[in-house]
């Protein structure tokens, strides 16, 4: 089922947009699935970050909520529940929006790294698209997309994941008024690993990968960072 629904789909995308690009560059027509995968799933991507800012603007009347009912379980969990569909929160977009990337990330890995190419495999194609005569697997001529260890992706996708963790522990204060000291000390060694470990993380996984991975990387971080700044720029 993850090769029929997911990975094949993906292969006959990036085969179809390969054959749209000058002289079939594959890091072009990586970027190009990425805009269009991140398109379609644009409202999964904006249920996540609305979620979040809309649970920053609610915080107070949360902490009312928790020191009104704290000893009555179920009136607390009611309460927060109509305070979270008065102001349309989904708490479990967040959830979905990781594992969705997650998931797509692995089918495109798939597509790319474990079906044979840059030799294009005719089998896997759906019919009415063709394969490229050619594929060109070096990035603008520059970087061989199919070899590992290109320490200037690495940090490029370092440097965006860093910017994107930035903008989202902006909106991330899960902890109210009533936050232990314990609970805030937690909460700040969580930032810390998710505005520095990560971002070491993604950018070594980028370092290891070939490099038509760093590429995908950045083209999502990208695109993240604009998505962030566009859903800021409107109201909730």
């Amino acid at each position: 089922m993850f090769d029929t629904y997911l990975v094949t789909p993906f292969y006959n995308a990036f085969v179809f947009l390969l054959n749209l690009m000058p002289s079939a560059d594959v890091g072009l027509a990586i970027i190009s699935l990425t805009v269009l995968v991140r398109a379609i799933f644009y409202p999964v991507f904006t249920s996540s970050i609305r979620t979040s800012m809309a649970m920053q603007a609610v915080r107070p009347q949360l902490d009312e909520i928790n020191t009104r009912f704290k000893d009555d379980v179920e009136a607390r969990s009611k309460k927060t529940m109509e305070l979270f569909r008065a102001h349309r929160i989904r708490p479990f977009s967040s959830i979905l929006s990781a594992v969705l990337q997650l998931v797509i990330f692995i089918a495109l890995y798939w597509a790319l790294f474990h079906t044979g190419l840059p030799e294009i495999d005719s089998a896997r194609l759906y019919s009415g698209i063709s394969a490229p005569s050619a594929v060109g697997t070096d990035f603008f001529g520059l970087v061989n997309l199919f070899s590992p260890h290109n320490v200037f992706l690495a940090l490029i996708t370092a440097g965006l994941q860093y910017l994107v963790m930035y903008f989202s522990l902006g909106r991330m204060n899960t902890l109210g008024s009533s936050a232990t000291e314990a609970q805030v000390m937690a909460q700040k060694v969580q930032n810390y690993m998710m505005l520095y470990f990560l971002p070491a993380l993604i950018g070594y996984v980028a370092y290891a990968l070939p490099a038509a991975a760093g590429v995908y990387f950045i083209a999502g971080n990208v695109i993240s960072l604009f998505q962030e700044l566009l859903i800021r720029r409107k109201p909730l």
